[in-house]
C-alpha cells in the first residue's frame, strides 16, 4: 500500500517552490549550463540548521563564426588589389614578404617553406603560379594559366594577399541562420 505525501511537499512542490525557479535559456547558438550546489549554513540564534540554495549559471558560446555574403562560388572573393579592405594583411605582406607567403602556405595545408623555392624561378615564380593554380582549382574559381602567369610575374605580393583573403573567407566556419515565423 502506498502512501501519498501531502500536496506541495512532493518532489513536483519542492521544484515549483519559489526558491528554485532556475530556467535554462538557450538563445541563438549560446548554451547555458547551471550547477546547482548546496550550502549550510547554521543560524546561532535557534540552533537550527538551514540550507541556502546558490545558483551558479556558466555561459559558454561557440566559437566566432563569421556570416558570409552569398557570392558567385566561381569568382574570387575579393579582387586583387584590395588590399586596403585588410590592411593588417597588405601590411603583413609588404613589410614581411617571406613569412607572410610561409604563412599562408601553411594555411593551405602545403609545406611551412614552400614559398622560399620561389627565388629559384627565373622569370615567373614557379611556387607562386603554382599555388594560385592550385587554389582556383580546389575552390572553383574561373581562370587562366595565362591569367595566373601574369600575374604571379607583375604582382606577386598582391597574388599572396588575394590568397590569403580567399583562404581565409573559404575556410571560416560559418552559421547559416533561417528566420522563424
Amino acid at each position: 500500500m502506498k502512501k501519498r505525501l501531502p500536496e506541495g511537499t512532493g518532489v513536483s512542490g519542492w521544484f515549483a517552490s519559489p526558491s528554485w525557479n532556475l530556467l535554462l535559456i538557450s538563445l541563438k547558438s549560446k548554451l547555458f549550463k547551471a550547477q546547482i550546489s548546496c550550502e549550510k549554513a547554521s543560524t546561532q540564534s535557534s540552533g537550527t540548521t538551514d540550507f541556502i540554495m546558490t545558483t551558479t549559471i556558466v555561459i559558454q558560446q561557440p566559437p566566432p563564426t563569421q556570416v558570409v555574403e552569398v557570392m558567385n562560388p566561381r569568382e574570387w572573393s575579393t579582387g586583387l588589389f584590395d588590399c586596403l579592405n585588410d590592411l593588417k594583411t597588405c601590411c603583413f605582406a609588404y613589410w614581411c614578404f617571406p613569412c607572410f607567403a610561409c604563412k599562408t602556405s601553411k594555411d593551405y595545408g602545403e609545406h611551412l617553406c614552400l614559398p622560399l623555392l620561389d627565388c629559384f624561378g627565373w622569370c615567373v615564380p614557379p611556387i607562386t603560379l603554382a599555388m594560385r593554380v592550385s587554389l582556383r582549382h580546389r575552390y572553383g574559381i574561373d581562370g587562366s594559366l595565362s591569367d595566373d602567369c601574369v600575374l604571379s610575374s607583375f604582382c606577386t605580393v598582391c597574388v599572396w594577399c588575394q590568397m590569403a583573403r580567399e583562404i581565409e573567407k573559404r575556410n571560416a566556419p560559418v552559421m547559416i541562420a533561417a528566420k522563424t515565423a
